[in-house]
């Protein structure tokens, strides 16, 4: 050993302690009538008896480990050999809640009444890609839809971003209606709103929880996807506001199931393009763009003026919320209009109600 060099203890016997117990295993074997060659050999059967013995009480899981062992080096110092506290799990963002869809006629989301002031999500059963939010608030309508309706239909408002919360309450407030909304009843199809959502994560714009639930409810449907034929509409609870009563809302709810159609059906699309553009005579088309106008839609958007035109001269029959005078035009004109109109329009669900609809007035007594 070098000089000054600190003995270390071995992890071996001495050779010396080795050879006599040796030496005494082989007496007592003599001892016991067993020749000394037999010493050996009773040693390997007892190690090999005892390796048996050790297999069959063993779990299967420890005599056949998934892996191999780490080689952990004798060198290493006696902390490494520990095991590490397991490093703590960041806490992940909470699953989206569960959506409940319920598919209904119309009559049963126009029957509905929540037992709770809860939003409730309808899809239609005649056009599955309608969706229909029930809202038993306008406040809670307005926190969920009002930004996209800036950012999708209303006048004067920028269409290349969104707007923050501080210039859409003053945009509300400028329209002079109600503080909670722009309207009593929205619509949207999939593409706008896929583009609202794309540029508030473009600019970083800090939603609202309503909103947020709104962008999980359009993943889900697939909605953010390009070239989505979706219609997402509104409606309030009858006693929502004071003019909402439950003959208001039915006729709320007939006027944005027929935005639903044209938002998902390119045949009634292309059918009300084609009634706006030549049926319409230019002067027709110039009092509905000022009328449109006057509550609050953008009338340089050509979609968004025929297709308001169709819901408003073909599906709204309340004076409350339409009549032809506020467009210069004579009842019989527009008598004319909807009867050509109910002829021409595509085959399906919305025209056979509205001929239902013209056969009860027809049938209705006079007075």
């Amino acid at each position: 050993m070098p000089p000054n060099a600190v003995p270390q203890p071995s992890t071996k016997w001495p050779s010396t302690t080795r050879a006599s117990i040796k030496r005494a295993a082989t007496k007592r074997l003599a001892i016991l009538g067993f020749p000394p060659i037999w010493l050996p050999v009773g040693l390997t059967i007892a190690a090999a008896g005892f390796w048996v013995f050790s297999r069959m009480f063993t779990p299967a899981a420890l005599v056949h480990p998934a892996a191999d062992p780490p080689v952990v080096s004798s060198a290493a110092p006696a902390a490494e050999l520990i095991p590490p506290a397991p490093t703590p799990v960041p806490d992940l963002a909470p699953a989206p809640p569960e959506f409940s869809i319920r598919t209904a006629t119309e009559q049963d989301i126009l029957d509905h009444q929540p037992a709770a002031p809860v939003t409730t999500i309808f899809r239609l059963d005649v056009n599955p890609r309608i969706l229909v939010l029930d809202f038993s608030s306008l406040r809670e309508q307005g926190l969920m839809l009002n930004r996209i309706a800036a950012f999708v239909e209303k006048a004067g408002m920028p269409r290349d971003r969104i707007m923050s919360d501080a210039e859409l309450a003053a945009a509300i407030r400028g329209t002079g209606e109600s503080p909670d909304t722009f309207y009593y009843g929205h619509d949207y199809g999939a593409a706008s709103l896929a583009s609202f959502f794309s540029l508030a994560d473009r600019d970083e714009i800090r939603l609202t929880p309503q909103e947020e639930w709104l962008r999980r409810l359009m993943r889900r449907e697939g909605w953010s996807a390009p070239d989505q034929q979706g219609g997402l509409l509104s409606i309030p609870q009858a006693g929502s506001s004071k003019n909402i009563d439950k003959a208001a809302r039915e006729v709320i709810l007939r006027h944005e199931l027929s935005h639903g159609e044209y938002f998902t059906n390119p045949d009634y699309a292309a059918f009300t393009h084609s009634f706006w553009t030549q049926v319409l005579t230019h002067q027709e088309r110039e009092r509905i763009r000022a009328h449109l106008r006057s509550l609050g839609y953008d009338s340089n958007v050509e979609e968004i003026m025929e297709n308001e035109t169709q819901a408003y001269l073909i599906f709204t029959d309340s004076p409350e919320f339409f009549t032809p005078a506020m467009i210069g035009m004579t009842k019989a004109r527009l008598a004319t209009l909807r009867a050509g109109f109910r002829r021409g329009m595509p085959q399906g669900w919305l025209r056979d109600g509205l001929e239902r609809r013209s056969g009860d007035q027809k049938a209705a007594p006079r007075r």
